[in-house]
């Protein structure tokens, strides 16, 4: 199932709220075709415990005024990975050291990047 044109504006959404927060490292893959749950992940990298909280707090913030609900959240109490559910789009807010060592992006090579634009 190809990602929709909603998800691809809701991932843009949470990319510019991340950005707002200073994230970095930002990269959004189209996982339609081999995970059935979701249609994008967007990864998004911050320095430190505090930085990876505001990021998250501030795209939960964001998607929630254009009428997004989470769907579940996991890791705010550690700050070290956040993962945030939205339905077709599932955000994961990652210390830099915890992005490297699990390496989601190695582990959806094949999937295509979503252009998240500036």
């Amino acid at each position: 199932m190809p990602t929709s044109k909603e998800t691809i504006e809701l991932a843009k959404a949470a990319a510019v709220a991340a950005r707002d927060k200073l994230g970095e490292n930002l990269v959004a893959l189209d996982v339609s075709e081999p995970f059935v749950l979701a249609e994008i992940f967007l990864m998004v990298s911050a320095d430190n415990e505090t930085q990876v909280q505001a990021i998250a707090s501030n795209v939960e913030d964001e998607l929630f005024k254009l009428g997004v609900k989470t769907k579940a959240r996991e890791g705010r109490a550690a700050g070290r990975w956040i993962l945030i559910d939205f339905g077709d789009l599932i955000v994961h807010v990652m210390h830099q050291e915890e992005r490297e060592f699990y390496g989601l992006e190695r582990l959806w090579l094949d999937c295509p990047v979503v252009p998240l634009g500036n």
